[in-house]
């Protein structure tokens, strides 16, 4: 896979997992993107969650996107950045009924919006089980 169909995986199959530290404790959750794209991969967190603190703490992430009925992973690491962008956000929360009630009682500022940009690429396969990873700068 090149870049583009990287990109094409991660926008068809946008539930992935992601993994933070808190100290030296892993903690990994489902989390939905917004989008996948050369300007990076977008997902949105609140910042009463314990994600915000985690990655206020240590930027460093793995999303890890799968398609099973295919047997396709791949995964993508590196560090996140938080975006002030309020077109993004409007776009986020429009494209996102159930953000819409927690924005209105209690404002913008609860919304956080991340970005993994330049994050580097594997892709697993039953077929490259056993083969030698391969990284894909994005």
């Amino acid at each position: 896979m090149d870049k583009s169909e990287i990109f094409a995986f991660l926008n068809a199959n946008r539930t992935c997992h992601l993994a933070t530290l808190e100290g030296d404790e892993p903690h990994v959750r489902a989390i939905g993107i917004h989008k996948a794209n050369e300007d990076g991969i977008i997902f949105q967190s609140y910042t009463i969650k314990d994600i915000h603190k985690q990655l206020c703490e240590n930027p460093k992430v793995e999303l890890c996107f799968n398609n099973y009925k295919d047997g396709i992973q791949i995964r993508v690491s590196g560090a996140v950045e938080f975006v002030e962008d309020r077109t993004l956000k409007d776009e986020v929360i429009a494209k996102r009924p159930f953000l819409k009630p927690l924005v209105e009682k209690e404002g913008y500022d609860i919304v956080t919006i991340y970005r993994l940009r330049k994050g580097i690429a594997t892709i697993w396969t039953f077929e490259t089980n056993f083969a030698p990873k391969t990284y894909i700068e994005l």
